[in-house]
């Protein structure tokens, strides 16, 4: 098997939303589709020339399992996966909340366990994946760490308990953002424009503002003064954001709520 991006078969055990931004990105960055089974319960087809099953190959023993579906499922799916897998299958978890204790106890069997937690924008080369296992294995997490990279920045975390925190910022972060978008646009909708021209502006002045942040030496705060010029316009909007912290407490309370639904679930895939 000759592949850029992979030392062996591929499997993909699920491939919903997620996983299936991931596999859409790594074909065009030239990952063969004859290296990469998926095995999901439907048998619906995932691209061209992707092996799909109902139920897990048997003439091959993967090289890196991609844990894909839901993390509810994850009982379901470890029984008759984890005898197939021998020391050296590489497996990478995409589940929320699914500790690596907790995928040990499921899968003895491989050296290395990696959690990951990519986000959306993936599906653009545009995505953050974090990173995080107890492997010493350099060789397999070097191979990990090309792999997703070419989903965007790939960044790794020694503690698992800031792993799930950056998780819960990248992974989640972008539908909190999309809903802010959505809220400018609503506004300037009820406030005069078309609903067209409201989404498009939008949609617009985001895609330049991030794209202005991720490469001014400016952080975001001092951007955002750098816009407000005193006794303006945007000083009078960011006045309502500031007041009384509005926005930061109402941020940081939407992250921690994510936070908390991540430790729920971690405690109950420790009982099983």
């Amino acid at each position: 098997m000759s592949d850029p991006l992979l030392p062996g078969p591929l499997w993909l055990v699920g491939c919903g939303n997620m996983a299936g931004a991931m596999l859409a990105r790594w074909r065009e960055e030239g990952v063969d589709p004859a290296h990469i089974s998926v095995i999901r319960p439907s048998g619906a087809p995932c691209g061209e020339g992707i092996r799909v099953t109902k139920d897990y190959p048997e003439d091959e023993v993967p090289a890196i399992v991609l844990l894909g579906m839901k993390p509810y499922q994850l009982d379901l799916v470890a029984p008759p996966l984890a005898p197939i897998l021998d020391r050296e299958t590489i497996l990478v978890s995409i589940l929320a909340g699914v500790e690596l204790a907790s995928l040990r106890a499921r899968f003895p069997a491989p050296r290395t366990i990696i959690r990951a937690m990519p986000n959306l924008p993936v599906r653009i080369g545009k995505g953050v994946v974090v990173l995080a296992s107890d492997s010493s294995d350099v060789v397999a997490k070097t191979l990990v760490t090309g792999l997703m990279a070419v989903l965007g920045h790939a960044e790794w975390f020694e503690d698992e308990t800031a792993f799930q925190l950056a998780g819960h910022l990248t992974g989640a972060g972008p539908a909190f953002l999309f809903r802010f978008i959505d809220a400018l646009a609503a506004a300037a909708e009820r406030l005069g424009l078309t609903f067209e021209q409201a989404q498009r502006l939008a949609l617009k002045m985001a895609e330049g503002a991030a794209d202005l942040a991720a490469t001014s030496d400016d952080d975001p705060e001092a951007l955002a003064r750098k816009v407000a010029s005193p006794g303006g316009t945007t000083e009078a909007g960011l006045a309502v954001l500031d007041a009384d912290r509005a926005l930061r407490d109402l941020v940081e309370r939407t992250l921690d709520a994510s936070r908390a639904r991540g430790l729920e679930m971690a405690a109950k895939a420790r009982g099983g």
